[in-house]
């Protein structure tokens, strides 16, 4: 697994990312150094800022930043836990979170997520209606617009809209916890697309009644399950994709984690900020 891996992360390197790496692989394999203190000195330390010649792409850096994470955590007692915008608790329940992170395709899964934000799909689809045909808007920061889409896409393109959801959902809740906690999701009718699009009946859970961060927390998980539903075969990632699903609130704990320890100066340039 361990040259997979390898070669997935190598697809994703620039000529810069190589630069950084220089010697500090040597004999270990790339997911190996990764981990390593002497390459989270490269990429976050003070010897990095400015210098032309040893820039990190976004993707090498979140890779960094997740495997130190998993790293740190192996020695923490305990970890500051968002409880609220501006709010941090203590809380001593660590164990999930190594048990989350010590699957090396997991730590892929997270590395990947934050990547795939730097480059935002969004366009327009047509749907036939009974006044004639009408345009929708999409964009991948919008759990609504996405959830649009759900009506409209092929069978076969449902697990990855389902998918899409709820990295959304993840990726919200995990790097912008603030931003989404105190935003609402839309009106009554926006909240009520997105459970249907869960498949959470919309009798039993009245719109509007959970906080929009709680309401993206629980769908996420309701997301991805169906998206391992949806799938046309099992593999090795919707295996993944189903135990970040059974981990939900630990999932978004870690981006949390390494949101506050790594990406939060610079979110904002390579995320932009969440949609409304």
């Amino acid at each position: 697994m361990t040259c997979e891996l390898d070669r997935a992360y190598g697809d994703h390197l620039t000529a810069g990312d190589l630069a950084v790496l220089g010697d500090l692989v040597g004999e270990r394999s790339l997911v190996d150094a990764l981990s390593s203190q002497e390459l989270d000195d490269a990429v976050f330390g003070p010897a990095a800022v400015g210098d032309p010649l040893h820039f990190a792409s976004p993707f090498l850096t979140f890779a960094v930043a997740v495997h130190r994470t998993a790293e740190r955590l192996q020695e923490a007692s305990y970890v500051e836990e968002w409880v609220g915008p501006r709010r941090r608790v203590p809380v001593f329940a660590v164990e999930p979170l190594r048990q989350l992170l010590s699957d090396q395709r997991r730590r892929y899964f997270f590395v990947e997520l934050l990547s795939s934000y730097t480059h935002v799909v969004s366009g327009s689809t047509w749907t036939a209606t009974r006044r004639g045909w009408r345009r929708r808007r999409f964009s991948e920061l919008d759990p609504v617009q996405l959830a649009e889409l759900l009506e409209t896409v092929a069978p076969a393109e449902l697990a990855g809209v389902l998918r899409r959801l709820g990295d959304l959902a993840l990726s919200r809740t995990g790097v912008f916890p603030d931003h989404t906690a105190g935003t609402p999701l839309g009106r009554a009718s926006a909240e009520a697309r997105l459970l249907r699009s869960a498949g959470v009946d919309t009798s039993r859970v009245e719109p509007g009644t959970l906080p929009p961060f709680e309401l993206l927390e629980r769908l996420r998980s309701r997301w991805y399950r169906l998206a391992v539903q949806r799938a046309i075969a099992p593999s090795a990632s919707t295996a993944v994709l189903e135990s970040i699903a059974d981990g939900f609130s630990d999932a978004r704990r870690i981006l949390n984690i390494v949101t506050d320890r790594y990406l939060f100066p610079l979110r904002e340039q390579w995320f932009g900020r969440p949609a409304a």
